[in-house]
């Protein structure tokens, strides 16, 4: 039975689906707009070809970092979980708050500028509310 609702064991009731309860929730969520920012640390990358893989409108993740530089930190993944740098330290207080309360946070790619060796990521910053 697809996306339908069935008595599993001891009478709870489970839904049941082929793709999983996240794919059914996506039509019930929706992305509040938070910030603008931009990602750190792109000249620091270990593979650097993930910067010509990304272009504007791509959605990418953000994700909590045990860092020792940074008790704020985090990462800024693309949606192949390639990473792209960090939200910048002047930023993150706030955001890292809402992502240890649980909150799902994801950016989305605004702008990209190949200044030379370096390229600036420009990103707007969204809490996923269901």
């Amino acid at each position: 039975m697809e996306n339908g609702l069935s008595i599993g064991k001891d009478n709870v009731v489970s839904l049941v689906t082929d793709k999983g309860v996240g794919d059914l929730l996506k039509p019930l969520s929706k992305e509040i707009f938070l910030f603008d920012s931009y990602v750190a640390g792109t000249t620091h990358l270990d593979d650097d070809s993930v910067l010509n893989e990304i272009k504007k409108g791509d959605k990418l993740t953000l994700r909590r970092e045990d860092n020792k530089f940074d008790a704020n930190a985090i990462l800024v993944l693309t949606s192949e979980n390639k990473k792209l740098g960090y939200v910048p330290e002047k930023d993150n207080i706030v955001f890292s708050r809402l992502m240890d309360a649980g909150k799902l946070l994801v950016a989305k790619i605004n702008r990209i500028d190949h200044k030379g060796s370096f390229t600036q990521i420009n990103i707007g910053i969204y809490l996923v509310d269901f």
